[in-house]
């Protein structure tokens, strides 16, 4: 830790005043935006997405388990995965629990991956969670929501993600195993995590993470908002904790790990 700037206790007093007026604000301008979202249309959910959970097989519409609302954490878990993403890992480890409060507040909850569900349900349990988690392997859900994509749109540029589009996946990556680009030196951010699913980049990389919210009126189906990447930063409860803390985020890299695997890499 490098020495930082210290004062009295009546200077410490006064520029935390003058912080309050900044954080106050950035309350209010956060309730204005969720006004704001709470005011986008609603577009009625034309086909009938068949999921699996631990009542089998069933519609979207039992996701909601009687409430008219349903917040759905698209969590990065691919078929081809070993283990889910470290990241959305991370966020999980920041809403287990808070579904029985969602759920006495008429919202319901639930994560969807396109992995099968025996899958799901045994990373669960390594990871000790109890929030819903339900299988899209058989719908096109994840695509339709933009949280995964075709080898062939990754290849041809394709791929539209928070509402903008990616170039083509460059040919020196696409298909490389993490080892090859280690070998390589070139081992980023992305490459450590796709090393944690088991996965190659290019594999790793067509899942990608949202939060999607869906309302219920007379047994239709309505799609009412979308978020993708940093629109997912108030959700990871870590982050949030960090920003409060004397040295921040104060990372240059990967850090995090799944919960149970911190020094094991």
């Amino acid at each position: 830790m490098t020495m930082h700037k210290t004062g009295t206790r009546n200077e410490w007093l006064s520029a935390r005043l003058s912080l309050l007026e900044q954080e106050k604000e950035l309350t209010r301008r956060s309730d204005e935006i969720a006004a704001h979202r709470q005011q986008l249309p609603w577009v009625k959910v034309e086909k009938d997405y068949r999921l699996e959970t631990e009542q089998g097989v069933v519609p979207l519409s039992a996701l909601f388990k009687g409430r008219s609302q349903l917040l759905v954490y698209h969590f990065m878990f691919g078929p081809d995965y070993i283990a889910g993403c470290p990241s959305c890992s991370s966020i999980a480890d920041g809403f287990n629990g808070i579904a029985v409060h969602l759920e006495n507040h008429d919202v319901a909850f639930s994560a969807v991956s396109r992995a099968e569900f025996g899958k799901l349900r045994e990373f669960k349990q390594r990871m000790g969670w109890t929030f819903d988690w339900a299988s899209s392997a058989n719908s096109d859900f994840n695509h339709d929501f933009n949280v995964w994509f075709t080898p062939e749109e990754q290849r041809d540029g394709g791929i539209e993600y928070n509402y903008r589009r990616e170039p083509p996946m460059p040919e020196a990556q696409a298909g490389k195993t993490v080892q090859q680009w280690e070998l390589r030196g070139s081992e980023g951010p992305v490459e450590l995590m796709a090393s944690m699913t088991g996965t190659d980049v290019a594999t790793y990389t067509r899942d990608r993470p949202g939060v999607s919210a869906f309302a219920m009126q007379d047994g239709v189906i309505y799609h009412t908002y979308s978020s993708y990447a940093r629109g997912l930063d108030g959700l990871w409860g870590m982050y949030q904790w960090l920003d409060r803390a004397p040295l921040g985020r104060n990372e240059t890299g990967v850090w995090w790990r799944h919960h149970d695997r911190y020094g094991a890499l």
